[in-house]
């Protein structure tokens, strides 16, 4: 058994040689690879087409005008939201055939309708699996009646009550959440679920499937979800067999099968944690160095994560077991993980409220809850977030709450991880700035925190950025927390931050890079594509 557990760690220089190597296969396999092959096909017809066809060149403008006439229509009378609308609209226009092609690729595949009732008969199996009590309920109305609102909307998305009796940790970076998180894996009894978006075999990964490996041996179910992304950047494709060794039930959450990916617009970008049902853990930590500062990427990574003990982490529980079960025709529930009591915790204030988003059930839970904060904000909001990609109406939150009075800051990375976001990222400057958002980017590196704290009263701390991907294409997942002891330490680390950061202002916007502001301009409009 140990020597499969070493055969997965990797010294820091293969594990560099393999991310260049899986360079090349990231650009192919991403939107924006299959965005230019498309494009490219696009060219190829034209130029076949003009050579061949030359003498009904007016037949083909008139039927290219009735196309993109019919197209435009259908599209603003569709459900997407107004920014995907306009990129379609100019796609289609300009490129017809590249665009009809890219848009039935991503829209309209078998795959995605299969998963939507799969995952459609497990959120009807499991509704009423965690009944919301009641008397909790009559405390948050009279203690935070803000709560009630939320957990009604939230609620009816999903099995999402709202809990109190719950103990919650902050933990300011994934260097501090590693040994607390390898501790608490020594306690499981009887479970442990993961699902994490990405899983990297190294000091932190090969430390905890130690204890993986060791658990399973003696009894505990131990289970493990990652995205099928990293088949191709980061584990072998054999991976879930060689933990199966290990007493290891593990799954790959769609995997990319170039071009005739089911659903490969929709990832799993999820990082929970659940021991037991009454611990749990989410945020932005994956599970590889570089989350942890054992490795330098992209200067000094910035994360968050918080730990919640109590019955709060049940929700978590449901949400892994539903994932665990989305990819099997005949849908199947074990309620029996959800049973064990789970006692309040001693002292503990406030209230939770974990939830996940779903990109198949055509709720924005994530991009509203976020909002809601916004919306009802006072005094200030502070955000951390590694993407700025808005759409309309978030950008609209944003700029509102500020030109209201509120205090809404916003941290962002200083050393960017892929340069196209971070261009994007720059577009939304100039509006924010003039509404009165002050903007910070940090100095030390990459800021990969998915935080929101407001008024000293509430916050969020999950997997949620602030772009389309997360917004409208992932799974995902995150902790509502209300009057909770630990809002004054997310409050006291934003501050920490902002300190190391450079704030941004019109100036530092006139001196920014112009290939920068190029490249924004320029991908602006496929924005909700990327």
């Amino acid at each position: 058994m140990r020597q499969i557990v070493t055969d997965n760690m990797k010294d820091t220089g293969l594990r560099l040689l393999k991310r260049g190597r899986h360079g090349l296969l990231r650009a192919v396999f991403s939107r924006a690879g299959f965005i230019l092959l498309f494009l490219l096909l696009q060219i190829a017809l034209m130029a076949v087409g003009f050579g061949m066809l030359r003498d009904y060149l007016p037949h083909y403008y008139t039927i290219n005008l009735v196309f993109s006439v019919i197209m435009a229509l259908f599209l603003l009378n569709g459900s997407h939201d107004n920014s995907a609308k306009i990129t379609w609209i100019i796609v289609i226009m300009a490129l017809p055939a590249f665009g009809a092609l890219l848009y039935l690729y991503i829209q309209s595949d078998l795959g995605h309708r299969l998963l939507k009732r799969r995952f459609a008969a497990l959120s009807e199996e499991t509704r009423e699996a965690l009944p919301q009590d009641p008397q909790v309920l009559d405390r948050v109305r009279k203690l935070a009646p803000e709560v009630e609102g939320l957990s009604r909307y939230v609620g009816r998305t999903g099995c999402f009550p709202v809990y109190d009796g719950c103990a919650v940790r902050y933990f300011p970076l994934g260097d501090d959440l590693f040994p607390e998180l390898l501790k608490q894996l020594e306690t499981a009894k009887k479970y442990i679920f993961l699902e994490f978006f990405v899983v990297d075999e190294g000091l932190m990964w090969g430390q905890i499937l130690e204890i993986l490996a060791r658990k399973a041996s003696q009894g505990v179910d131990v289970r493990l979800i990652y995205d099928g992304t990293n088949e191709f950047f980061t584990l072998p494709r054999n991976y879930p067999k060689r933990l199966g060794q290990l007493g290891i039930q593990c799954k790959a959450f769609a995997p990319i099968t170039p071009f005739v990916s089911t659903y490969y617009n929709y990832r799993d970008h999820r990082k929970i944690l659940v021991i037991d049902g009454h611990t749990a853990f989410t945020g932005g930590v994956n599970l590889a160095d570089e989350y942890i500062n054992a490795v330098r990427r992209f200067g000094h990574w910035k994360d968050a994560a918080v730990m919640i003990r109590g019955q709060a982490a049940r929700s978590f529980t449901l949400m892994f077991l539903q994932m665990w079960n989305i990819d099997k025709r005949d849908t199947r529930f074990e309620p029996e993980y959800l049973d064990a009591p789970v006692p309040p915790q001693e002292g503990a204030k406030g209230f939770i409220l974990p939830y996940g988003d779903c990109p198949l059930d055509d709720e924005r839970v994530g991009e509203w809850v976020y909002m809601d904060i916004l919306n009802r904000a006072r005094d200030y909001v502070y955000i951390m977030s590694p993407y700025l990609v808005l759409d309309g109406e978030m950008e609209t939150a944003l700029r509102f709450a500020a030109e209201r009075g509120v205090d809404v800051r916003l941290i962002l990375p200083g050393v960017p991880d892929k340069r196209m976001p971070y261009a994007l990222a720059k577009t939304h400057y100039p509006a924010l700035l003039r509404s009165g958002v002050r903007l910070y980017e940090y100095t030390p590196g990459f800021v990969h925190a998915k935080v929101f704290v407001a008024d000293g009263r509430e916050a969020v701390v999950g997997t949620i950025n602030l772009d389309y991907r997360s917004l409208y294409h992932h799974f995902e997942c995150a902790a509502y927390l209300n009057g909770t002891d630990c809002i004054e330490a997310i409050r006291g680390d934003f501050l920490e931050t902002q300190a190391l950061c450079r704030p941004v202002d019109m100036e530092t916007l006139k001196a920014e890079k112009w290939y920068t502001k190029l490249l924004g301009v320029l991908v602006k409009v496929l924005a909700p594509l990327i």
